[in-house]
């Protein structure tokens, strides 16, 4: 919760955010944004570092190259540094931007690899028993846990786009049926501020509108909710996820897409509302998880010590300072 901060005066608020040197004026309109950034640097200051100039700024919220790319301190364990290093060594096509990834502390994919990597290393036992637990037992089994995936960018036989799942699940269910799911994670980002979904629907208007009819699971007359809007993107992976089930259909029983972010992230929860309203009732190929509900998953679970770090760094917001340390 973010009671504590909002109940600070803005001139409070200020004082702390640039402490921290977490006071960015693209946060200003979104309380949660702030926060999360404000969490980060928190999180840098424990680990023991120093903030980083970068475009002219010292940013509270990013580590320094290259002494992180060895160390791979943007992560919680060191099976989930493994697990990093495996997908860079094998990040041939540059889908994934490396320094991103290991000096923004902001970063969703970041959040992907500390959320997943250790699920990854453990599909058997963890990451069966969380994914059986969050679908009520349609996941029986996961087989495997990828990043960054895409069955085919810019593949016709898809989306023709260059959509990707932030994290992709394959899974056994009870019936011995084999399934996915794709799942677009959240943590900072204001879904509202993408600035090219016109020009992906322009130029793939009219395969997306043949795969959302294929799917069935949209309310036409109400797809202009996303058709070249900002929160578009939900709708991309989610057909993503529906082409990639009907063109796989002699390997795929069963998929759906999960949108996955903070409860605290009004926008997020606002924008998913939103996207619901284009979906049938019961639809079975849309599911949207908060990230408290998921880790809430994990410690039932799992008694491991980087699910408590995992909550502390990126959900407690409780942590967030009052004031600035006396001595300053």
């Amino acid at each position: 919760m973010i009671n504590k901060w909002v109940d600070l005066t803005r001139e409070k608020q200020v004082e702390i955010l640039e402490y921290y040197h977490a006071h960015e004026e693209v946060d200003k309109k979104n309380v949660f944004q702030e926060c999360a950034r404000l969490r980060q640097s928190l999180w840098r200051e424990k680990l023991g570092f120093k903030p980083v100039l970068y475009q002219g700024k010292l940013r509270g919220s990013r580590l320094a190259m290259p002494d992180t790319q060895d160390a791979l301190s943007n992560f919680l364990t060191e099976t989930i540094g493994d697990v990093v290093r495996e997908e860079l060594t094998s990040n041939s096509k540059g889908l994934i931007n490396q320094e991103r990834l290991l000096t923004n502390l902001l970063s969703s994919q970041a959040l992907c690899f500390n959320l997943f990597g250790e699920l990854k290393r453990d599909p058997d036992n963890l990451a069966t028993t969380v994914f059986a637990e969050l679908t009520d037992g349609r996941v029986k089994a996961v087989e495997r846990i990828e990043f960054e995936y895409s069955p085919g960018r810019s593949d016709s036989k898809y989306t023709g786009d260059k959509s990707a799942f932030d994290v992709y699940v394959t899974y056994r269910s009870h019936n011995g049926k084999k399934g996915f799911v794709g799942i677009e994670m959240k943590y900072h980002e204001n879904p509202y501020d993408q600035s090219k979904e016109q020009e992906h629907y322009n130029a793939h208007r009219g395969r997306y509108e043949e795969i959302a009819r294929d799917m069935k699971c949209f309310l036409i007359e109400k797809l202009d909710i996303v058709r070249g809007k900002s929160i578009q993107q939900f709708w991309r992976d989610h057909l993503l996820a529906g082409a990639h089930r009907i063109a796989d259909a002699n390997y795929f029983d069963d998929a759906f897409f999960v949108c996955m972010y903070p409860d605290d992230n009004v926008d997020c929860k606002k924008a998913v509302a939103e996207y619901r309203e284009c979906l049938v009732p019961n639809c079975t190929s849309f599911e949207d998880w908060t990230l408290e509900h998921f880790v809430k998953s994990l410690k039932r679970c799992s008694s491991a010590d980087w699910i408590q770090s995992f909550s502390s760094r990126y959900l407690d917001f409780e942590l967030l300072p009052t004031s600035v340390p006396s001595n300053h």
